[in-house]
């Protein structure tokens, strides 16, 4: 068997069997494939596209091409979340405490990010004392006496996958449903969880910028999840403007413990509440979607999701006085507001050019190596909808450089419209994706 002949299999629009995909991870993981082969052959999938049945195979080659966690050890039905991607995507900082709260344990592992903002890890080392380097003893333990914990992923889940993303993002192959929703899922299910609840994100600051693509996705996975016996709900979020309010690490800590005080802004609120429900269900916490937001929404009003919260950050090293008194997190030397000069109604925010905009501020990194500004970021004043007056705040900038506030101000107008006309606020949930089929909203 030669990558030769597997790239003019599928440069011919042909099937490839299990063996072949098998081959070709394998050998990938080992390096024993080059990279303009590797190149080629994302191009020709790309192109040609995979069907269902290769799709799953790629998934299953690239899952065991590293180490598969054992959870068996934790009692109980391990849920885990995973989002697309966006802009101002504070959910697991909400949704680990908030699903723990309601009984369902929450073992996490999560990564740093590269781009717009910070990854959920990055987002909690904003907190004093935090940190993610435990063994995984006390991580199983940490779930089973508290019922949550959150552990840096390691380097060697699904290493194949590691080596295809990077080729696809200079190859120009990124953009293709097979490859995202093997990528997504093969991490996932490496991960151990017994079942998995997607936030899929579609519009200007996602993967996927259409709602039928974004359902392609969605059924993709979903469907992995189930021949792999993983009970998988996919649900189609809006990615058109920034989620919350809040952009950069510190800034989104702050926002979270808002939001676990439910006093948090009104679609990351909402958004959090429908994953949650979703999770507890599926973790076997309610008997009923329905059940299971009611009791979401108690454990936010009675403060045990914000108590767990601080459980959580103190077991992990954490200093609870921030979370009690967030001014204590990191704060920025250099502000700017930026004010409307202009009255109307705001019509577009562009998720991918704020959140370029917070990076460059120091929120997120342009390179592997890059140093996060822990309260660098932008908090956004107006959401999609909502009127303007001149001289009202749009949005204000944190950061440490002063230097980088000119640009971030420019990129950030150049990301904007405001409108005479008045403009409709933007639905956040679009389609929920299960094994019954989609239902759109």
């Amino acid at each position: 068997m030669r990558m030769y002949d597997l790239i003019i299999k599928k440069r011919d629009g042909l099937e490839l069997s299990k063996e072949e995909i098998n081959y070709f991870v394998k050998n990938l993981t080992e390096g024993n494939i080059a990279d303009y082969h590797v190149a080629a052959f994302l191009m020709a999938v790309f192109l040609k596209k995979m069907n269902k049945r290769e799709t799953a195979d790629l998934t299953q080659a690239m899952m065991h091409s590293g180490d598969v966690v054992d959870l068996s050890q934790i009692s109980g039905i391990k849920v885990d979340k995973h989002s697309t991607g966006g802009v101002g995507d504070t959910t697991t900082l909400v949704l680990a405490p908030l699903v723990a709260s309601c009984g369902v344990p929450v073992a996490k592992m999560s990564g740093r990010g590269l781009g717009h903002t910070g990854g959920t890890i990055d987002k909690l080392e904003a907190i004093e004392g935090f940190h993610v380097e435990i063994s995984i003893d006390d991580f199983i333990n940490n779930v089973n006496k508290h019922g949550i914990a959150v552990i840096g992923q390691t380097k060697n889940i699904a290493p194949a996958d590691k080596k295809i993303y990077a080729l696809r993002d200079v190859t120009a192959t990124v953009d293709n449903i097979s490859l995202i929703a093997s990528s997504i899922m093969s991490k996932k299910l490496a991960a151990g969880s017994d079942a998995i609840v997607l936030d899929v994100k579609v519009g200007s600051g996602a993967f996927m910028k259409t709602i039928e693509d974004a359902i392609e996705l969605g059924k993709e996975m979903v469907e992995i999840g189930q021949i792999m016996d993983k009970n998988t709900i996919a649900i189609i979020t809006d990615m058109e403007q920034p989620l919350g309010f809040a952009i950069g690490n510190a800034l989104e800590v702050k926002e979270a413990i808002d939001t676990l005080n439910n006093e948090g802004p009104e679609d990351l609120t909402e958004l959090c509440v429908k994953l949650g429900s979703n999770m507890v269900y599926l973790g076997g916490g309610a008997d009923s979607v329905e059940a299971a937001e009611k009791l979401i929404r108690e454990k936010l009003a009675n403060g045990e999701a914000f108590e767990k919260f601080k459980e959580f950050i103190s077991i992990q090293g954490g200093n609870v006085d921030v979370i009690n008194d967030p001014s204590k997190l990191p704060s920025a030397d250099h502000v700017r507001e930026i004010k409307s000069d202009v009255e109307g109604y705001l019509e577009t925010i562009k998720s991918d050019s704020v959140g370029i905009a917070a990076m460059k501020l120091g929120a997120g990194r342009e390179t592997l190596d890059s140093v996060l500004d822990m309260s660098a970021g932008i908090i956004l004043n107006k959401k999609v909808g909502d009127k303007i007056n001149k001289g009202d705040v749009i949005a204000t900038l944190y950061t440490n450089t002063q230097s980088k506030l000119d640009e971030s101000e420019k990129m950030f107008l150049d990301a904007i419209t405001i409108t005479k006309d008045e403009v409709a606020s933007r639905k956040l949930i679009k389609a929920i994706v299960n094994r019954d089929g989609v239902q759109k909203f």
